[in-house]
């Protein structure tokens, strides 16, 4: 008995090894190996004829991620009065995200909570203070500039309460933001939008067919892009929009590409038409020229955040990207032009 216990106990641990092996291989093939290999644009001829209205031929799209939250408090009517009314420089994409309250309103803000850029610890006396725990008239009440420093060191909005705050560093109903942008500072029907859903479940979904509501009465559906991290969003988009919203990929969407673009595989047939990726992502490079022309090939556009680095920029622009997500728009603007 004793020594069929041994001999199981070897046969297991061989078994393991070999278990432990196979894995071990596969990922040096898919991490480190294939990736090294990945330069070389594995697509024979170019595609030039796009459908696509996000994939530039010759140009590369600025987007200002957080309405420029590097220079201005993020996601406030001060970072897109400083995008639109500059005189400087010129923003093609604005990027922000939407949360939902608890009276149901969309507002702006990119955390989970509130507490990072604005006084709600201070205001409400606890943390984690989501979105959904308040109406928009309470978070209306915050200073949205509260934490915020400018690129020279200062800290402009610090202390500032009650009638003190400026309307302009107070929270954005998604109402107030497209009123501003479509039917004042740019009325021409131009300006193109990413827009996140941070919420998931059925306050995502709610919040998904709140924004689909507002984007046809700005007429704004052709011009935006819908995004977010939430796989069930993802899929409610698809089963009732459709076609009427474009949208990105998700996480696991963007992981399946890459596998796919490692292996010089064929896409199948897939819901997304944009890319939102980070240029880097651990050992894998996502911005070289190889991994745009094989998306480029099945008429999906690259989009790269949140790019704060010239060079980075220089090298992306160079590689054919059709946007930059950044949070200092001015400067990726003066690298690109």
């Amino acid at each position: 008995m004793v020594r069929s216990f041994r001999k199981k106990n070897r046969k297991g641990k061989i078994v393991g090894i070999t278990i432990a092996v196979v894995i071990l291989a596969a990922l040096l093939i898919n991490v480190i190996i294939l990736p090294l290999t990945a330069e070389k644009s594995r697509v024979k001829e170019l595609r030039t004829d796009f459908d696509n209205a996000y994939i530039n031929a010759n140009k590369t799209d600025v987007s200002a991620h957080r309405a420029g939250g590097g220079e201005a408090p993020e996601e406030t009517l001060s970072a897109f009065k400083l995008c639109m009314e500059n005189g400087e420089y010129k923003v093609d994409i604005l990027e922000f995200d939407l949360h939902i309250t608890k009276d149901g309103e969309l507002i702006l803000l990119h955390d989970d909570t509130l507490d990072r850029t604005s006084d709600a610890v201070e205001v409400f006396g606890k943390k984690k203070n989501k979105a959904s725990d308040y109406t928009y008239e309470e978070i209306y009440a915050l200073n949205m500039g509260e934490n915020f420093v400018s690129p020279s060191g200062e800290t402009p909005y610090k202390g500032l309460r009650g009638e003190a705050v400026p309307e302009e560093v107070r929270v954005l109903s998604l109402d107030k933001i497209l009123t501003y942008l479509e039917k004042g500072v740019r009325p021409d029907g131009t300006l193109k939008y990413i827009i996140e859903i941070k919420d998931s479940d059925e306050k995502g979904e709610k919040a998904m067919d709140k924004l689909y509501e507002k984007m046809v009465e700005y007429n704004i559906l052709d011009r935006t892009i819908v995004g977010t991290f939430h796989g069930d969003v993802s899929k409610y988009i698809d089963k009732k929009y459709g076609d009427k919203v474009t949208r990105s990929a998700g996480i696991a969407e963007v992981l399946g590409f890459y596998m796919s673009f490692l292996y010089g595989a064929k896409l199948g047939e897939v819901n997304y038409k944009v890319l939102q990726i980070p240029y880097k992502a651990f050992v894998w490079n996502l911005g070289t020229k190889a991994f745009i022309d094989y998306a480029h090939k099945y008429n999906i556009a690259v989009q790269y955040w949140t790019i704060n680095d010239a060079d980075d920029v220089k090298t992306l622009v160079k590689n054919g990207a059709d946007a930059i997500m950044t949070d200092y728009p001015s400067m990726a603007y003066n690298e690109i032009n």
